[in-house]
């Protein structure tokens, strides 16, 4: 289940009732029937958490090991990470989770930091190199930049194989795969299409990632020296061919 907010909205969380719906239900008896809220704002996203006993932990997933903890009856915490995860107690040896991701994170543009007096510049495309989605970018984008097709982009099985020997990577998932596409078209590239399913879905699908390499490339966005952050390609060994410099 996926649920898209925009700034100023608000989803709920909880076991849920016929007297006390939410968006999301957790359907274990320790989490409260209204556990808590996400509520979005232009470039990040806050937790109220409405339990009187538990906390709750935001984790960052691409992150090492960072976490915030949420107590009891804290409203609106402000998530400073770009992909979360949100992490509720049971009673059993098992927690109960979500992840989340958040607006676009407005970076400024590095030559226009000296600007005091006009409005702020701010970068078109903020992408952050360092997370995990970005990596999923890179792998979407390789064979175009290794002149291996000028059309071809990777299929979310190849990423999956293709990221696998990553040590970020052992337990990434398709569905985790198609997500970040997701996030990145919607919410860093801002492409946006009308709903479809069936073989129409999937073909609007294999639109998107096309238009995403294509863009991304475009702009210089990714680049060949990107490349290095993939693992070494099997039975390449050293002697893989190395970004051009």
């Amino acid at each position: 289940m996926t649920l898209r907010l925009g700034p100023g909205e608000v989803a709920r969380f909880g076991r849920g009732s016929a007297t006390c719906p939410v968006e999301l239900r957790l359907d274990d008896e320790a989490i409260s029937r209204l556990a808590g809220e996400i509520r979005v704002t232009d470039d990040h996203w806050q937790l109220s958490n409405l339990s009187t006993t538990q906390s709750y932990l935001v984790e960052n997933p691409e992150g090492a090991g960072e976490y915030l903890r949420v107590p009891p009856r804290r409203a609106g915490a402000p998530i400073p990470f770009e992909f979360s995860r949100v992490v509720l107690p049971t009673r059993r040896n098992t927690t109960v989770a979500f992840q989340v991701f958040a607006p676009d994170h407005v970076y400024l543009d590095p030559d226009g930091m000296g600007d005091q007096w006009g409005s702020r510049t701010v970068t078109a495309y903020s992408l952050d190199e360092t997370a995990l989605y970005f990596l999923v970018l890179v792998a979407l984008c390789e064979p175009r930049l290794r002149d291996e097709s000028p059309v071809a982009v990777s299929t979310t099985p190849e990423i999956v194989e293709r990221l696998r020997s990553h040590p970020a990577c052992g337990q990434l998932t398709a569905r985790a795969v198609s997500s970040h596409i997701d996030y990145l078209a919607d919410e860093k590239m801002r492409i946006s299409a009308p709903a479809e399913h069936g073989p129409r879905r999937e073909a609007r699908r294999n639109g998107k990632r096309e238009t995403i390499v294509g863009l991304v490339l475009r702009f210089g966005l990714v680049r060949e020296e990107h490349l290095a952050l993939l693992p070494p390609r099997s039975g390449t060994g050293t002697q893989e061919r190395g970004p051009v410099r």
